[in-house]
């Protein structure tokens, strides 16, 4: 099956994800409604959707430093995925891998010494440029692994956030308390940080010495920081509301850049 020719996703495509993965927006939690309300979608929902796209019926998928799940806020869609896929191969160097229930290969490395048999039509990075501390090796790894015409979807964080520029400047025994404060989590899911792959300037300029063109991007915002304080939270999405009806855009955010192999 030919693969789509635009994998970012439409108001349609997200008001899909938000069901599946949040249910009726009647009887959801209140921080769903509270962002549906504002008509906001989180990056990982936003990132999702992308990939849901991405997956055509048959894709050989490789998902990079995907860990346990390639979603881990959404088991019904990483269902889903792994089972349109025709081969899904997980490449980690946490044995977080073997506790992935929907790849069907798992091998515990860095994608620089991974090989495969053949090439792959998508690879997928959740989070993990921000860790990567040989960009051109790990770009090089991709050029191997991904065949012509297919996608490399990434999404990180912004290297001038002002959370990523508040973790730069913590030190890393810092990092789980805050996150653990602020999100949740465990701490197995912290590791270090390089930010040599975090602006969309750097993101283009490795890809493209990597034999890769960027097809699409977008930054998306990251109104999360607060979600644990909901009349707090309400302010940061009006906030960005208001910066979004001035054109400007909000602060905090991600980077998801989709870049296809020439």
């Amino acid at each position: 099956m030919t693969p789509p020719a635009t994998v970012l996703p439409s108001p349609g495509d997200l008001a899909r994800l938000f069901a599946l993965k949040y249910g009726d927006p009647a009887a959801t939690g209140p921080n769903p409604r509270r962002r549906l309300a504002h008509n906001y979608f989180l990056p990982s929902d936003v990132y999702e959707a992308a990939v849901a796209n991405a997956v055509f019926p048959g894709c050989d998928w490789l998902d990079v430093g995907g860990g346990s799940s390639p979603f881990p806020d959404n088991p019904k869609l990483a269902e889903q995925l792994a089972a349109r896929a025709g081969r899904f191969v997980g490449v980690d160097p946490s044995p977080n891998v073997f506790d992935n229930p929907y790849t069907r290969e798992k091998h515990q490395q860095l994608i620089e010494g991974y090989t495969a048999p053949a090439p792959f039509d998508l690879a997928t990075l959740r989070m993990v440029a921000e860790h990567v501390t040989d960009p051109d090796a790990v770009v090089g790894a991709l050029a191997r692994l991904i065949r012509p015409g297919g996608r490399v979807i990434v999404l990180t964080v912004d290297l001038w956030s002002p959370i990523t520029l508040a973790s730069r400047a913590a030190p890393f025994d810092l990092h789980y308390p805050v996150k653990k404060f602020l999100w949740g989590g465990e701490e197995k899911d912290t590791f270090p940080t390089a930010y040599k792959m975090n602006t969309r300037r750097e993101l283009k300029k490795l890809f493209g010495r990597g034999g890769f063109r960027e097809a699409e991007f977008a930054w998306v915002d990251d109104c999360v920081a607060l979600s644990r304080f909901p009349r707090l939270n309400a302010l940061e999405l009006a906030a960005r509301n208001l910066l979004r009806a001035v054109s400007l855009r909000y602060p905090e955010c991600n980077l998801l850049g989709i870049y296809v192999r020439l």
